[in-house]
């Protein structure tokens, strides 16, 4: 089988990990995270003016393991779903171990029995492990446009 380009790597990768989130299959979602790596969501003013604060961190697997663990278990939330459209990855840089990547994108919010809402929009800023069989994350930054959020941030973006 013919190796995919880069650019067709990132592709299956983000529409894998969106068809992960959209689907609600999110026990497999810290899989898509390299052991040690970085998870952050925060908004395109605080990441502007470099400050680390985030709706959203984690600086390993174990703990985006946590966060679906808590999610399932612990927090209560009203129940939604996510559709997300992703744009086409911009490779920043890459070389034979690892690539920069920078992807916009879109989630709409879905609550049964209510409207379909935006829910955010904004950047992947994401660094990708390419040594491995397949692509894992080393850092992702969700660079949200906006600071605000009409609901509670649960579901990761």
């Amino acid at each position: 089988m013919e190796k995919l380009s880069l650019r067709d790597q990132l592709l299956d990768f983000n529409a894998s990990y969106t068809r992960c989130i959209d689907s609600d299959n999110l026990e497999s979602w810290p899989g898509f995270f390299a052991d040690v790596c970085h998870y952050r969501v925060t908004s395109a003013e605080n990441d502007r003016t470099g400050l680390a604060a985030g709706l959203m961190y984690a600086t390993s697997r174990a703990m985006l393991e946590d966060r679906i663990s808590a999610l399932r278990h612990a927090n209560v939330y009203e129940r939604q779903t996510y559709r997300h459209m992703v744009g086409l990855p911009h490779v920043v840089r890459s070389d034979t171990n690892e690539a920069e990547c920078e992807t916009p994108f879109l989630v709409v919010r879905i609550v049964q029995g209510d409207e379909t809402v935006l829910y955010a929009t904004g950047l992947y800023k994401d660094v990708f492990d390419l040594s491995g069989e397949k692509l894992q994350l080393k850092r992702r930054v969700v660079i949200c446009d906006s600071s605000r959020f009409d609901t509670l941030l649960a579901v990761p973006l």
